[in-house]
């Protein structure tokens, strides 16, 4: 079976686990705590959206987005929101 390309905004991957690697690498050159750049809070925005339960993570509205630890001490993405709640989110979950 050929490889699934994966189009996220302007960023086009040729196969999942190309994006995969991307956004592993995004996650890793932040710090726990860290608040995303603009830059790649505009990609994850875009990726946000294709998550199948975008409009339930999104919430209110998006403000920014940070790294933080999830469910059993490993590293994930979280949405701050506009009313000050936040979300988690796998980026594996959206392509």
């Amino acid at each position: 079976m050929p490889a699934k390309p994966v189009e996220i905004g302007s960023l086009s991957f040729a196969r999942k686990g190309d994006a995969n690697d991307f956004f592993r690498d995004m996650l890793y050159k932040y710090e726990l705590g860290d608040k995303v750049t603009n830059e790649d809070a505009e990609i994850l925005t875009h990726l946000m959206h294709m998550h199948p339960e975008a409009a339930e993570k999104i919430g209110p509205g998006i403000e920014s987005f940070s790294v933080r630890t999830a469910d059993y001490g490993t590293r994930c993405f979280w949405v701050n929101r506009v009313d000050g709640t936040t979300e988690k989110f796998s980026f594996r979950a959206c392509y």
